[in-house]
């Protein structure tokens, strides 16, 4: 029997990306609601009731009033939400599994599962690892830096910088998010176990998709000291079972002459980690699709868990 999947907000660009990761599945069954009801919260309640597993891409107050068209005894659609709305919430799974073995679980047995932000999913990939492992400790002043390609921006920022009537500013990198309220700053801080919400420096770039997020450490200031040998081996042994995190070996980055591209995975749903610096400042810098493994391909790979599949079905991992 085929699964019966909705998507709430198909037209967005998660939802088209979650479209695409399905073509060629013949275990899935899209129901697709009329264009002209797709807002409508009658006709999105019959759709959403009647699937196995809903995919909310949609804003914040939207993806709320979704959750809330559920018939209450509904104990059948899984809810995967790719907004912000639910992420930090009690009863929501969230959905970064290689994490630990309690988050994968919590999305194998949960209906309600919360995708990662795109920039917290690398924000996680690279500090979580080092908190658990007790290499820094949930008072250490973190400070991260992200360039981000401009499809993480939206339909409107898209339409932007593909204009005919495109301005200047935009063909260059810009920082934002300069009051430190970037809305991902709440997951980062909760799921991490941070004491203090981290500093966070995101830069958006005149290219379609991928990202890097990268987390420095003051050697001095770690509460187990270690060289950067040390730490890429611990940060491999962390995530030694995980097919869709891949930590490079320490040195790697010559063979791209010490430069890292944040596009180089666009159109994957993987993502690299590599382990850079000197026995005095170190960086760990994690590279994926922010359409990808930061939003779409975590979506279809949380489904995957939760249906009891090989979590890599109808994904694009390790060069594939």
């Amino acid at each position: 029997m085929k699964t019966k999947v909705y998507i709430d907000g198909s037209e967005g660009t998660t939802g088209l990306r979650i479209n695409e990761r399905f073509e060629g599945r013949e275990d899935i069954e899209i129901l697709k609601i009329d264009s002209e009801l797709r807002k409508d919260p009658e006709e999105r309640k019959k759709f959403i009731n009647a699937s196995d597993i809903t995919f909310l891409c949609l804003p914040d107050a939207a993806a709320i009033e979704a959750v809330s068209l559920i018939d209450k005894d509904n104990d059948h659609t899984v809810i995967i939400d790719a907004s912000t709305a639910h992420r930090t919430e009690d009863g929501w799974a969230y959905g970064l599994p290689e994490l630990g073995k309690e988050f994968r679980e919590r999305i194998k047995t949960g209906n309600r599962i919360a995708v990662p932000g795109c920039y917290a999913s690398g924000f996680l990939m690279d500090v979580y690892p080092l908190i658990h492992m007790g290499f820094i400790d949930s008072d250490y002043p973190v400070c991260v830096n992200a360039l981000s390609g401009y499809s993480g921006a939206g339909k409107k920022a898209i339409a932007l910088y593909e204009s005919e009537e495109k301005t200047e500013d935009l063909y260059a990198p810009r920082m934002y998010a300069l009051a430190q309220k970037h809305k991902h700053l709440k997951e980062m801080q909760k799921i991490s176990g941070l004491k203090e919400a981290p500093l966070f420096v995101p830069v958006v770039d005149d290219y379609y998709s991928g990202m890097i997020v990268t987390f420095p450490i003051y050697v001095s200031r770690m509460a187990k000291k270690a060289t950067p040998a040390i730490l890429r081996d611990a940060i491999a042994d962390y995530f030694a079972k995980e097919q869709f995190i891949q930590v490079m070996p320490l040195g790697a980055e010559e063979e791209t002459n010490s430069f890292f591209s944040a596009n180089v995975f666009s159109g994957r749903d993987d993502a690299r980690i590599y382990v850079t610096g000197n026995d005095e400042r170190i960086l760990v810098s994690s590279i994926f699709d922010n359409l990808g493994k930061g939003a779409s391909g975590a979506a279809i790979q949380c489904m995957n868990i939760r249906l009891g599949l090989a979590e890599e079905t109808g994904l694009k991992i390790g060069g594939k």
